[in-house]
């Protein structure tokens, strides 16, 4: 199959409903990052016990695994705008309860657990839904260029833009990054809920039909497309790695590196750096070589960045690799988002994002616990080069979404390839 050139993929108006979303995604990622600075830090004043603080993070994954497919389900029933909002609205209620007992000193571990599951059970409805709506903003050839716009602007909030407020915050008070988070949650609901789109036609249900048939029906048209399925095997394979490394990255940095604190900051922004690149460049790059292509040539590059981590002891070394793990890792976001709501049949998008989701979250405890596994077993580098085999499978493994037979975008997307003679 031969990339076809194109002029250039078209770009979201900003306009009317686009802009407004893509102000609510970063508006409330800044709040996200607060929230997820803050926790943990109350986590430690509240208990020294690690078990207990370790249940925080594990808060963040657990109901992904329990409610993401019925949460894709239930985006496809509803309409994802008032969805939403509603899930906006109720967590930013909920965010500033808990502020206030924290400012009153009336925190306690039992409460910070049970927010940590509630937002993380209300995403499982909020991601699904913002994924199937974003079809109904923009126009399916400019869909490319308005995820990557999403992700960039919400990696820039989080991983720049939050992180100098937190000790200004801290030293106002406690409770007061939590404030600042309920603020934005309700600063996104009020602009989402101004969106003024079309509803979606939606097919009526068969009779009969339960929420445990349509997850089913969802997860078999995933399996039945053979270039979805090879990306989402291949992004389960990703995450397994990405959680044997960043489960282990500090020791690699302190122990195995002898760079300290400064070292482990400075391959993290160095990562952060490479993510906002990585959304700026990800179009270009799919204009020439089409977006499974993208996928493939990501991560071959994230592959060998990960050798280089693995084997050469220089903090130089291991930035620069970090850098380009994290770019090539914002190309595989943008387009295998974009070629999961472009494949899917509009009535299943929000399922078929679950199912993308769910795999996604389940191998990062996975490879977390591999990863601990491996840098006991074999040495603190084993994790990374842990990492780099994987990613080699997953490039593997995406590798039948390039038969000949196969395209990797419709013709109007403005990034294609033209189907071959079969």
């Amino acid at each position: 199959m031969t990339a076809v050139d194109v002029a250039g993929p078209a770009a979201p108006a900003w306009r009317g409903g686009f802009g407004r979303l893509w102000t609510a995604a970063v508006v409330s990622r800044v709040g996200d990052a607060l929230r997820a600075t803050a926790l943990p830090l109350l986590a430690v004043h509240l208990t020294d016990e690690p078990l207990v603080i370790a249940a925080v993070t594990a808060c963040g994954y657990v109901p992904w695994l329990l409610f993401g497919l019925l949460g894709g389900a239930v985006a496809d029933r509803v309409d994802q705008r008032r969805a939403m909002w509603a899930v906006d609205l109720v967590r930013g209620l909920l965010v500033a309860a808990f502020a206030f007992a924290v400012a009153l000193d009336r925190a306690s571990v039992p409460l910070l657990l049970l927010l940590a599951f509630s937002l993380t059970t209300l995403q499982t409805l909020f991601d699904n839904a913002s994924t199937a709506l974003l079809p109904s903003l923009v126009d399916r050839e400019a869909l490319g260029s308005a995820n990557a716009r999403l992700l960039t602007g919400q990696q820039i909030a989080g991983g720049l833009l939050a992180g100098p407020f937190v000790p200004l915050l801290l030293a106002a008070g406690a409770g007061m990054p939590f404030a600042a988070d309920s603020a934005t949650y309700l600063v996104a609901a009020a602009l989402v809920a101004s969106l003024r789109i079309r509803p979606p036609e939606r097919v009526p249900r068969p009779a009969g039909s339960t929420l445990r048939s349509e997850i089913g029906a969802g997860l078999h048209a995933l399996w039945a497309d053979r270039p979805l399925r090879a990306v989402c095997v291949s992004t389960l394979l990703c995450n397994v790695g990405m959680g044997a490394l960043i489960a282990t990255l500090v020791l690699h940095v302190t122990r195995w590196l002898h760079a300290g604190s400064t070292g482990y900051a400075a391959v993290m922004t160095a990562y952060a750096a490479g993510s906002i690149a990585g959304g700026l460049a990800a179009q270009r790059l799919a204009r020439r070589t089409g977006r499974v292509r993208a996928l493939l040539l990501a991560g071959t590059v994230q592959t060998a960045s990960l050798v280089v981590a693995g084997t050469v002891r220089h903090l130089a070394a291991l930035a620069a690799a970090l850098l380009l793990l994290g770019a090539m890792g914002m190309v595989w976001n943008v387009h295998q988002v974009t070629l999961m709501q472009r494949r899917s049949p509009a009535p299943m998008v929000g399922r078929i994002s679950a199912a993308f989701r769910t795999a996604s979250v389940s191998g990062a405890p996975l490879g977390a616990l591999l990863g601990g596994a491996a840098a006991h077993a074999c040495g603190l580098n084993a994790p990374a080069l842990l990492a780099a085999a994987l990613f080699a499978l997953a490039v593997t493994a995406l590798i039948p979404a390039r038969r000949r037979d196969v395209s990797d975008g419709a013709p109007e997307d403005g990034v294609t390839a033209r189907r071959a003679a079969h």
